[in-house]
């Protein structure tokens, strides 16, 4: 197994920690391998930012994304940016209040869309989309078990926010897995 995943957004949405922490959860808590790559604008907060993952049962000997097979996106801007990289039959996750999907987005990909904004900010802070974004993820691709993504982002998040952070994953995995069972 060897799954492909990029993350994109802007500065001060928490994409690089969403990597992490996935990259994270298969590496420490999923006894996998992985590889984690950032980038992001001179500006920081505000300009495009994107992470590569690469999640794999052996070792990663090219720690670069070549055709991503899961692109999370959370900005319009990154939407534009990285669809034409993902593979013809791949997973795309979306931020449903920021990004209006294309109408002619191929019927092979597979796509999933959370308001992972309006959920953190019924939690009371905006700024753990991320955190909601990757619980969504981890329920609709279930390349990790949710028990490590729980203990990755326990780990990673600021000291006095995890409460916080666990609740809103585990809002973006209920959110996935009630949209799964919609869906069969």
């Amino acid at each position: 197994m060897r799954k492909e995943i990029k993350i994109g957004g802007f500065g001060g949405q928490g994409v690089i920690l969403s990597a992490h922490i996935i990259g994270k959860a298969a590496s420490i808590f999923a006894d996998k391998y992985s590889t984690m790559i950032q980038s992001f604008g001179p500006e920081a907060r505000g300009s495009s930012c994107s992470a590569q993952v690469i999640i794999s049962d052996h070792p990663v000997e090219y720690p670069y994304v070549t055709k991503p097979e899961i692109l999370v996106v959370m900005s319009q801007e990154a939407y534009t940016k990285f669809l034409p990289e993902l593979k013809d039959d791949g997973i795309l996750i979306t931020e449903s209040d920021l990004i209006q999907i294309d109408s002619n987005l191929k019927p092979s990909i597979k796509h999933f869309s959370i308001p992972s904004t309006r959920i953190a900010e019924e939690l009371g802070r905006k700024l753990i989309l991320n955190i909601v974004m990757v619980g969504f993820f981890t329920a609709v691709t279930s390349i990790l078990d949710r028990d490590s993504v729980y203990k990755a982002v326990e780990s990673s998040v600021p000291k006095g926010t995890e409460s916080l952070n666990l609740k809103a994953f585990t809002q973006g995995y209920e959110f996935g897995i009630d949209l799964l069972k919609k869906l069969s």
